[in-house]
């Protein structure tokens, strides 16, 4: 059974500047920065987060460090959803880099929305949270072929068990199931886009979904939504 660490966002009150696990603000790189480009814009991506791949959850492996970006920005840009789209990524330190990226420290950043007074639209706040966790396991995946067989009870008992915003432990899919390529890749994280601190786009309450090569020296990140 997958062991997991649930999420408990705690705003940060400065700006974190350790190899932590942490939302928003400015990536803190291992290595050298590897600020990922879009695709289809050619501009820098936005910082989600950074995770520290704990051993309990991942076993040894060589990748300490994952940083994951969105594209993101006043138009409309197709295609974020995809783990091979060229509109987000999981850059892993140390690891393998299958994108173009430049050597910037510092770039776009996650932000909350704020209600202003006198004012119809809410302003765009940059923001940074840390995290409390609580360890568990998840029960072991199991194919949408076997599901479907399922009574409905069954299946919401299987879906509540591992419902929540997670680092490790048991991927639940809004739509089909959709692992990021063959071979055996491991969940690094799983976010809900309608229940986090801060404004991400998956589409109508979408959940994104990284991940993490057997060996660890590549991540791929995907969303799907209702």
């Amino acid at each position: 059974m997958p062991r997991r660490h649930s999420i408990e966002f705690i705003e940060a009150q400065e700006p974190v500047t350790e190899l932590v696990t942490k939302f928003g603000g400015q990536p803190v790189w291992l290595t050298q920065p590897q600020w990922p480009l879009s695709r289809s814009t050619g501009r820098p991506m936005r910082f989600i987060c950074q995770i520290a791949i704990d051993p309990l959850l991942f076993g040894e492996t060589e990748a300490k460090m994952a940083y994951i970006f969105i594209t993101a920005g006043d138009e409309h840009i197709d295609g974020t959803w995809e783990h091979d789209g060229g509109e987000n990524a999981v850059i892993l330190q140390p690891g393998n880099v299958t994108m173009p990226v430049v050597g910037l420290e510092q770039g776009p950043v996650l932000y909350s929305l704020v209600k202003k007074m006198f004012r119809k639209q809410p302003a765009l706040q940059p923001c940074e949270f840390t995290i409390k966790t609580r360890t568990s396991t998840d029960p072991d995946y199991t194919p949408q072929k076997e599901r479907i067989l399922w009574s409905n009870v069954k299946w919401v008992e299987y879906a509540e068990k591992l419902d929540g915003n997670k680092i490790g432990g048991t991927p639940i899919f809004i739509e089909n199931d959709e692992f990021p390529g063959p071979g055996n890749w491991k969940l690094l994280l799983e976010l809900d886009s309608t229940r986090v601190p801060f404004h991400i786009n998956f589409g109508n309450a979408g959940i994104g979904y990284a991940f993490i090569s057997e060996d660890g020296k590549i991540g791929k990140f995907l969303w799907q939504c209702e």
